[in-house]
C-alpha cells in the first residue's frame, strides 16, 4: 500500500511563495504517477488539478502553468511543488496523490492513494 504525506502549507500574501513537500513510501518500482491536486474549501466533491509527474513527463492544469513547478525531490520517497505568484484564488487545501499508470494524467479519478492534505491561505 502506498502512503503520502504533505507538508509546507501555510499562509501567505497575495505575490508570495510557498513550497509543498510530499512524503510517499511503498513506490513500486515503475509505471505509476505522482500528482498534486487542490480543493477549494465548500467545493467537496471537486478536486482541482495542478500536475502530475512521472518518470519522463510533467503536466500541467492551465490554471497554475508558469507559476507552479512539480518535481522529484532530493530523496527518492519525496516530490514538491513550487508555488510562485500566489493568488488568493489559490486558497485551498493541497493533496498529493499516487496512481498507477505509465502516462500521468490530470484526472483525480485516476489517482487512488492519497494524503491527508495541507492548507494553503493566500490573502489580497
Amino acid at each position: 500500500q502506498v502512503q503520502l504525506a504533505e507538508s509546507g502549507g501555510g499562509s501567505v500574501h497575495a505575490g508570495g511563495s510557498l513550497k509543498l513537500s510530499c512524503v510517499v513510501s511503498g513506490l513500486p518500482f515503475a509505471d505509476y504517477c505522482l500528482g498534486w491536486f487542490r480543493q477549494v474549501p465548500g467545493m467537496e466533491r471537486e478536486l482541482g488539478a495542478i500536475a502530475g509527474i512521472d518518470d519522463d513527463s510533467i503536466t500541467y492544469a492551465d490554471s497554475v502553468k508558469g507559476r507552479f513547478t512539480i518535481s522529484r525531490g532530493d530523496a527518492e520517497n519525496m516530490f514538491d511543488l513550487q508555488a510562485h505568484d500566489l493568488k488568493p484564488e489559490d486558497t485551498a487545501i493541497y493533496y498529493c496523490a499516487f496512481g498507477r499508470a505509465q502516462v500521468c494524467t490530470l484526472t483525480s479519478g485516476d489517482y487512488v492513494f492519497w494524503g491527508q492534505g495541507t492548507q494553503v491561505t493566500v490573502s489580497s
